[in-house]
């Protein structure tokens, strides 16, 4: 019995700490501690929510809209890159929008009208960070030599791509600011792909086509002439800048991630001005992340693609009046209406 008692009060004992212990309130220590755990999950480069790391997940383009990713996308291979990224290259704008949307990614390269009608379409739910490409369209001519000026257009039939996109747009735009009427003085045939519309390259020909397809078709196909230079046409009758490539992010992730985005920003601006101002290096960059196929048509593309940075209030500067032509020709142009002041990220 006296044994059962002695076993019973140290269980009493026992128990009573434990009640203590839950009790009791945490040092000062302890407080440290969790102030820590707080601060570790908000720094650069974590989720706010759950501490984990932040992979920026970017969609490029091929072709001119891609090529000022590729000095950032080599940072990133090389790990030297101040944000965790991963980058997948698209052929055209209609492969990538499906992903978009599905929010596969959080920053992507698009077309400019093509983000104003994604942003018109999702109801805001992205933003533009940034114009990276100026005008890039040229006009080409087969073998003859006739064109001179926008008003030799008249009775051609232009083979071109990027119908419902910015070509089509800044194509009928200057058409019509010389006194042409598309369909009318102006036969106008869009192909799918750069690819179909080269397969009209004969004699006689006119071709409309960007860069780098334009220093393509020169090595592929005899007597080409770079009849027009449509950015310089455009600039003759408007007197905002033709815009045509950006980059966009959804609306979640810059909210979210504002520390990822300013770095982003401030990588990808680096990484422009790295492949503008040192062309061959950057080439070799370009064919390896599949942006281009080969260095050395990347090297002669580069110069006549019209790379530019272009963020905040000079962003929204350019744009605004931009869209604002792009919707007095065609509402559709850009989704049906102009963008709020919310599209433009850091305006």
């Amino acid at each position: 019995m006296k044994f059962k008692s002695l076993l019973a009060l140290l269980m009493a004992l026992v128990l009573s700490a434990a009640l203590f212990a839950c009790t009791a309130q945490p040092t000062d220590n302890a407080s440290t501690d969790t102030d820590t755990d707080t601060n570790t999950s908000s720094v650069q480069g974590t989720d706010n929510n759950t501490g984990d790391a932040v992979t920026v997940r970017v969609a490029a383009l091929s072709g001119s809209t891609g090529l000022g990713m590729a000095k950032l996308m080599t940072d990133s291979k090389n790990g030297t890159a101040k944000n965790t990224y991963t980058f997948e290259v698209f052929d055209a704008p209609e492969l990538l929008l499906p992903e978009i949307t599905a929010k596969k990614y959080d920053i992507a390269a698009l077309p400019t009208n093509v983000a104003a009608k994604l942003y018109n379409k999702t109801n805001g739910e992205l933003q533009i960070l940034a114009v990276n490409t100026l005008g890039v369209l040229y006009m080409l001519e087969i073998g003859t030599t006739e064109i001179k000026s926008v008003a030799d257009l008249r009775g051609k039939t232009i083979y071109t791509t990027g119908q419902g996109s910015t070509p089509e747009y800044a194509l009928r735009y200057i058409l019509e600011k010389n006194n042409l009427v598309p369909g009318t003085d102006v036969e106008i045939v869009y192909e799918a792909t750069a690819d179909g519309v080269v397969s009209h390259a004969k004699e006689g020909a006119v071709l409309m086509l960007p860069e780098p397809k334009v220093t393509a078709v020169k090595g592929q196909v005899e007597n080409v002439t770079v009849a027009l230079d449509m950015t310089a046409e455009w600039n003759k009758v408007c007197t905002t800048p033709m815009a045509q490539g950006c980059v966009i992010v959804t609306k979640e992730f810059a909210q979210t991630h504002p520390n990822e985005v300013a770095k982003f920003l401030e990588e990808y601006e680096a990484s422009i001005n790295f492949v503008k101002t040192n062309v061959e290096e950057a080439s070799a960059m370009v064919a390896e992340h599949g942006i281009i196929p080969k260095a050395p048509l990347a090297a002669k593309a580069i110069p006549n693609s019209n790379l530019t940075f272009s963020a905040g209030a000079d962003m929204k500067a350019i744009l605004v009046p931009f869209y604002q032509v792009l919707f007095d020709a065609d509402k559709t142009s850009i989704g049906g209406k102009m963008p709020a002041d919310d599209f433009y990220y850091g305006k």
